[in-house]
């Protein structure tokens, strides 16, 4: 029951991913009906049940798209715990300011890289250009949807037609 299931607004656009538990409940009270079934099946007393993996809710709810709140940990995970400066994987992440905010940079995301700590402590408290290092790529702010197939660490592959529809 540990399953993550997308949940799609009643005009398939995504709205969250919750767990196949909360799923199940909102199919059999009616709120949510199947559009992609999943692998795993869960069994009552009288019935067995195949767990969705894409369900979409009966009415529409208006929500408007929610931003990816700026917090280190989002940081780290828009950038793939990959420092930004070598490439590196290994070993501890931490968030380098690209421009210090001792020389005026803000903690924004197009400010905020993930950094491995020996590039970190290279680049101490200086700019690109004073530090001579370059960014592999250039920091952003993230899309929802771009975090929804994250939340779930390895997402379904039948998501992806509602995450990327209209793009």
């Amino acid at each position: 029951m540990d399953q993550r299931v997308l949940v799609l607004n009643q005009n398939y656009e995504p709205l969250m991913v919750c767990r196949a538990r909360r799923a199940l409940v909102m199919m059999l009270l009616g709120r949510a009906e199947v559009v992609e079934e999943g692998d795993s099946w869960i069994s009552s007393v009288r019935r067995q049940f195949r767990l969705p993996s894409v369900v979409r809710l009966e009415s529409f709810i208006r929500k408007p798209r929610p931003e990816v709140k700026l917090t280190k940990h989002n940081v780290l995970r828009r950038d793939r715990h990959t420092c930004q400066y070598c490439g590196g994987t290994k070993g501890a992440m931490t968030v380098d300011h690209v421009v210090p905010r001792s020389q005026g940079g803000e903690d924004a995301w197009e400010n905020l890289v993930c950094a491995c700590t020996a590039c970190n402590n290279r680049k101490a408290n200086r700019n690109l250009g004073q530090s001579g290092m370059s960014l592999i790529r250039k920091p952003r702010q993230p899309s929802f949807i771009s975090f929804i197939q994250y939340s779930a660490g390895n997402p379904d592959q039948r998501w992806r037609p509602y995450l990327f529809m209209g793009r």
